[in-house]
């Protein structure tokens, strides 16, 4: 199964998918040097939620998914360097909701845990501002 959404999204910012299937996916990413927060090499959090959040967007597989909220724990640094693999599941389908469990993984270690809330609209989220003229308010 190839993605549905997202199709448009840099693998070197936020992974490749490896799996998917079912409402399922896999999508791995070693993180590089433009994603480090210091000198250490830590990896600013930021990219792992991106990698985390792909993943969520791709188990639900349809072309409007969008995010609506996370709820998310971060339980241990990421360095550069280190690959990383995020693993995502459906939970629970209420609707236009879905609800995803994430965790990306690094070295069989979880150093990333979330629940992310998507939704699946009937049109394009920038579709319906545009109709609705949410765009112009949010451009001023």
């Amino acid at each position: 199964m190839k993605p549905d959404t997202h199709l448009k999204i840099d693998p070197s910012l936020c992974g490749t998918p490896v799996w998917l299937g079912d409402g399922r996916s896999r999508v791995e990413l070693t993180p590089s040097e433009v994603m480090q927060a210091d000198d250490t090499g830590l990896v600013h959090g930021g990219f792992v939620f991106g990698l985390a959040d792909y993943a969520a967007m791709i188990a639900v597989n349809h072309p409007n998914v969008v995010l609506g909220a996370a709820t998310v724990k971060f339980l241990k640094p990421v360095q550069v360097g280190h690959p990383l693999v995020a693993e995502a599941g459906v939970s629970r389908i209420d609707g236009k909701k879905h609800i995803v469990t994430v965790s990306v993984l690094c070295e069989a270690e979880t150093v990333f845990a979330g629940e992310f809330i998507c939704f699946v609209p009937e049109t394009h989220v920038l579709t319906r501002a545009r109709e609705s003229g949410q765009d112009k308010l949010a451009a001023t």
